[in-house]
């Protein structure tokens, strides 16, 4: 469910990260240049991927340094509530969004609903019907929410009969089995930041980025829906430890 750690970070996936877990979402150029030398990353590419970031209305140039803008803006946001995990006591209640009129949609505008309805966490219930618990804020990820209400009637309150089984409709194992590796990957890293081991900040921002982009796949059902020992929350605060540690780590090899 996460980037195989295998698989090469381009100049721009380490420029968008590393902006993304910055808040508020800016960083000076030479700080920029520095992270991506941590991956082999020249300066000449790491100032185009910059310059390229800006074409595409991801990021401004502010102040000797970028800016996240536009749609990277909007994914931070989601990251950020991705790490609350803030969720409402459930009442049995489910939510559902119904797909109007799909087979007369470019296919580029069906994934592109198919991937708001995924951020709003919702699971293709069977075509045509998406639904999960109504557990969280209506108003979460606006940007997604905005693609759902063009092409979708939405509504709470319902109880499907019979009602779905979370196991159907969402990967539970697959997540709790990344979420299980991910903690085990950050044990073994965490003790090398701690440790001040400079060597330790390349593998330790690829598994960072990896947790954050679990997290955000994350259905954040209600417990009644969950086994015993789901690892969510004790990935949450376990990546919250790690990231104290690697941060640190971060602004001390930044001062050097």
């Amino acid at each position: 469910m996460s980037q195989s750690r295998n698989t090469p970070l381009t100049a721009r996936s380490v420029l968008a990260s590393v902006l993304l877990g910055t808040d508020p979402p800016w960083l000076p150029t030479p700080l920029l240049v520095r992270t991506s030398s941590l991956f082999g990353i020249s300066e000449g590419t790491t100032r185009t991927a910059l310059s390229r970031l800006v074409t595409a209305g991801e990021a401004v140039a502010e102040d000797g340094g970028y800016r996240l803008a536009g749609r990277l803006v909007a994914r931070q946001a989601r990251q950020a509530a991705s790490r609350r995990a803030e969720v409402r006591p459930w009442d049995g209640n489910w939510e559902l969004a119904t797909v109007e009129g799909e087979a007369r949609r470019p296919a580029a505008d069906r994934a592109a609903l198919r991937q708001a309805l995924t951020v709003r966490r919702l699971a293709e219930l069977r075509e045509g019907l998406w639904a999960r618990p109504d557990n969280l804020d209506s108003e979460r990820s606006p940007d997604a929410a905005e693609v759902v209400d063009r092409w979708c009637t939405t509504w709470t309150g319902a109880r499907p009969s019979p009602r779905p089984d979370a196991r159907d409709l969402w990967d539970l194992k697959g997540w709790a089995a990344e979420a299980e590796r991910l903690q085990d990957e950050m044990g073994r890293i965490h003790p090398r930041l701690l440790a001040g081991e400079t060597g330790a900040l390349a593998d330790g921002f690829t598994t960072s980025a990896a947790v954050l982009r679990h997290l955000q796949a994350d259905p954040l059902l209600p417990e009644e829906l969950l086994w015993m020992d789901w690892p969510g929350s004790a990935l949450r605060e376990d990546y919250d430890v790690y990231d104290r540690a690697y941060r640190a780590l971060l602004r001390d090899w930044f001062r050097h």
